[in-house]
């Protein structure tokens, strides 16, 4: 039996993908405008809603659908510890704070856990396979323009324990697939993975703000004003 859920997901996230791509944000970082303060509060951020999810994914690790795409190598919290201290030294933990929409994002992961787990399923998806795919070129950018030796600072994209991540996402996509549930369930999930994209994309709002105050309103209007991408690059490619 096999859900398609891989492939229900790749095309029912697609237009979220594209949105995305297309907010100013992103659109800066890809062209490598990149400030050091700002990448940091993103990773701070992220640290939040991975705490949380992998605290979530580990509590319904024997869940009947969870514990087949569980993947402990996909753990992030570690790395974003090893990437904080980097940027804020030893006693970062006093120095960040999650935005708002990063707030909401943690409080929609603990009400799932508590009531309907196996939706966490669409949060995962849409975040690892992210730092699998895209994420990867926003690391290269990160390390060239911030002038990062080695993984300093980007250990949050080093999936050292997955070498070859084409295979990995080919075995995660298979995992999905093998899922027994039915196609009312699959939808389901697949409306929670463009929840989480939406969530994403209201954090990744509030960090704009903050980079439209470090380079200005007219350079920023200058690097994103831009037709609209139509999908499909490779920074959606999951």
């Amino acid at each position: 039996m096999s859900s398609n859920l891989a492939e229900k997901l790749r095309c029912g996230t697609q237009q979220a993908h594209t949105a995305i791509e297309n907010m100013g944000f992103m659109k800066c970082f890809v062209k490598g405008v990149v400030d050091r303060n700002c990448f940091a509060k993103f990773l701070g951020n992220l640290y939040y809603i991975y705490s949380e999810l992998e605290a979530a994914l580990e509590h319904h690790k024997d869940h009947s659908l969870i514990s087949a795409v569980y993947f402990r190598e996909l753990n992030r919290k570690a790395h974003l510890e090893k990437d904080l201290e980097f940027y804020y030294s030893h006693n970062w933990r006093g120095q960040i704070t999650p935005a708002k929409a990063t707030l909401a994002y943690v409080s929609r992961i603990r009400e799932l856990s508590a009531k309907e787990p196996q939706l966490l399923i669409g949060h995962a998806y849409t975040r690892y396979m992210g730092d699998l795919s895209g994420g990867q070129m926003l690391q290269k950018v990160a390390q060239s323009v911030l002038k990062l030796s080695g993984y300093e600072g980007t250990s949050f994209y080093n999936f050292e324990q997955i070498p070859d991540k084409k295979a990995f996402k080919d075995k995660y996509r298979q995992a999905l697939d093998s899922l027994p549930i039915n196609d009312a369930t699959a939808d389901r999930i697949v409306a929670e993975a463009n929840h989480a994209f939406r969530l994403n994309m209201q954090m990744a709002k509030e960090l704009e703000e903050t980079l439209i105050k470090l380079i200005g309103q007219v350079m920023f209007n200058s690097l994103t004003n831009t037709n609209n991408n139509p999908g499909n690059t490779e920074l959606s490619k999951a």
